[in-house]
């Protein structure tokens, strides 16, 4: 199963495509409308405006082996807990080898930020990070496939 943190992803279309030809079921979740979908691989879950009411569904129903897609640092730790494998729409990957600096890099930019050192612009989205992105996901896809037949290797 793949898991998409949807509200602000910028790669729904390629995530889409891929998880189409790999055969896998997708559930975007999110705090506002999605755009209804006729094929029953694809599933949208709408949650309140909670706070972090997506990641909390989220993050209850991502276990080994599943995908996450989500630039939520905070989430990326939860899921990598689970076992799910993790990535951001940009294609950085999220494991047990770097969450921990990567948690520690968002609470230093959230200080910087909190203290008027840093602005904290985020560069835009560009067609590198896509590409990149479609490497990662594909790559998850294989990897989240092989770990569900016998044999498979985490």
């Amino acid at each position: 199963m793949i898991y998409v943190d949807a509200d602000a992803c910028p790669v729904k279309p390629e995530i889409l495509k891929v998880a189409e030809r790999h055969g896998i079921e997708v559930t975007f979740v999110a705090n506002s409308g999605l755009r209804p979908s006729r094929d029953p691989m694809v599933h949208n879950v709408i949650v309140s405006n909670a706070f972090d009411a997506a990641d909390n569904w989220i993050a209850e129903h991502a276990g080994n082996g599943d995908i996450v897609v989500t630039a939520d640092v905070p989430l990326a730790g939860r899921c990598v807990a689970t076992g799910a494998l993790v990535t951001g729409p940009t294609g950085r990957i999220f494991d047990k080898t770097n969450i921990g600096m990567a948690t520690a890099m968002r609470d230093l930019g959230a200080h910087l930020r909190e203290t008027g050192e840093s602005k904290g612009y985020n560069a835009a989205f560009s067609p590198r990070d896509r590409s990149a992105f479609l490497e990662t996901f594909d790559r998850l896809c294989r990897r989240s496939k092989n770990n569900q037949t016998p044999g498979g290797q985490p």
